[in-house]
């Protein structure tokens, strides 16, 4: 098993001087399933080399709080994981430690923002809550959001040397979009693919019998790995998602900031044109005398509607779009039912549904929980192996263990992680393709 790096991994002189002897675990983002075998095996890797583990709950919630009014405390901020804790845990359901979507350092968005005693004031206090524990080292579990945080972390410790020691950071990817550059699956895509892909086959049932079709939007914020997955996997009519909003599915748009008056053009899809190729794939497969069918659509898709539907969907601490207000199932089943009546003259009971919660913490199947495992060890290794700060821990081949500099995964202007996409023309993506039935016959 290899212990091997990616790129230039720096060691800290605060490691070099400094043995860990209490590390805190943290889980922030969406639930995703095998997240206990992270935390379970990665606890059990330092209790068993005598280091304390600190389970900090709910994310950063409770570390943004932090100050004389609101000490860190037992039960509320954090719990002590013992082997007890963890006893048969790795593949149960659920988040041991809770999660939360709280942003610490969601007003520094250049370096710049990290000399603005203001805009990293709440990293300051995640940074004095895990001292006021005697943290010598932190474990962050979650998605891309998360992988920021935990950069701003480590840059904010960097650019400030004054404030005291260094905490290392080591960061474990999570997200069932698999949407990390890095490493090729993340635990729980597998198990989350498998969840929905039933639900498709079942609302592929259900289509069947009463001669109707079901759109079905599945999470992907950013790209399309989990929507692709699930259409394989239940074996759906039709998939779409960002990275088909290409060539004449496509079109810019201008919008003007009601703030800073900035005027800026951003993607947008040609709705019209992606609903007649869906109403386009129906009348195919009615040729084929098949009058039913699934359509899944990824949710990030929504981030690509015209402004002047979104301009009143609220957002969250990152600045994402509440997907669940935009409702992008029934939005299209509604234009798809309509475009079709426009063509053939004929009704067709088009039912918009969204899929996605059912499947982030389903019972994790045995490759999310090794790998899940493997992760969690890896987080152990780094740290206390291979002294290293400011790494993501990854896995290729047969779960062989390498490490991401943060630097390789984080756009250094921006701060934002860089997002693996599904590559138009990919293997993966001519698979869902090729399953689908050919609209030029």
């Amino acid at each position: 098993m290899s212990g091997g790096t990616t790129g230039n991994v720096p060691e800290t002189s605060q490691q070099g001087s400094q043995a860990i002897r209490r590390v805190a675990i943290l889980f922030a983002g969406g639930p995703a399933p095998a997240a206990n075998a992270v935390i379970s095996t990665c606890a059990m890797s330092f209790l068993d080399h005598g280091v304390e583990v600190l389970g900090i709950l709910y994310g950063y919630s409770g570390l943004v709080e932090f100050g004389e009014d609101h000490p860190m405390q037992e039960g509320r901020d954090y719990i002590p994981i013992t082997r007890q804790t963890i006893k048969r845990t790795r593949g149960s359901q659920g988040i041991l430690i809770g999660t939360a979507r709280t942003n610490p350092g969601a007003h520094v968005t250049c370096p710049a923002d990290l000399d603005d005693p203001e805009k990293t004031a709440p990293l300051k206090r995640v940074y004095d809550a895990l001292c006021s524990l005697g943290v010598d080292a932190l474990v962050s579990i979650g998605g891309d959001d998360t992988l920021k945080t935990a950069n701003k972390l480590k840059l904010f410790q960097d650019r400030h040397p004054e404030i005291g020691r260094r905490i290392p950071i080591v960061h474990v990817p999570k997200t069932i979009d698999n949407d990390y550059r890095g490493i090729d699956f993340t635990f729980g895509y597998f198990t989350a693919v498998d969840t929905l892909g039933t639900e498709v086959r079942n609302l592929l049932a259900d289509a069947e019998a009463s001669r109707s079709y079901f759109v079905a939007e599945t999470m992907g914020r950013s790209a399309g790995w989990l929507a692709y997955g699930a259409a394989i996997a239940g074996e759906a009519s039709l998939v779409i998602s960002v990275e088909d909003i290409t060539g004449e599915l496509r079109k810019e748009e201008t919008v003007t900031d009601q703030k800073t008056g900035v005027s800026k053009t951003r993607p947008v899809m040609d709705v019209e044109k992606v609903i007649q190729w869906i109403v386009k794939m129906m009348r195919v497969r009615e040729r084929h005398g098949k009058e039913y069918g699934v359509i899944v659509i990824a949710e990030g898709l929504a981030e690509y509607l015209p402004d002047e539907i979104l301009k009143d969907v609220p957002r969250d601490a990152h600045g994402h779009i509440a997907m669940s207000k935009v409702d992008l199932g029934k939005r299209f089943s509604a234009l798809v039912a309509e475009e079709y009546e426009r063509q053939t003259g004929k009704k067709k009971k088009v039912t918009g549904v969204q899929l996605g919660y059912e499947s982030r913490c389903a019972k994790p199947h045995a490759y999310d929980v090794m790998l899940g495992s493997q992760l969690g060890v890896g987080a152990f290794r780094a740290l206390c192996e291979e002294n290293l700060h400011g790494v993501m821990v990854s896995v290729s081949g047969q779960l062989e263990l390498h490490y991401v500099p943060f630097e390789e995964l984080v756009n250094p202007e921006t701060l934002v992680t860089v997002v693996r996409y599904v590559e138009p023309g990919s293997d993966f993506h001519k698979l869902a393709r090729f399953l689908e039935m050919k609209l030029n016959e």
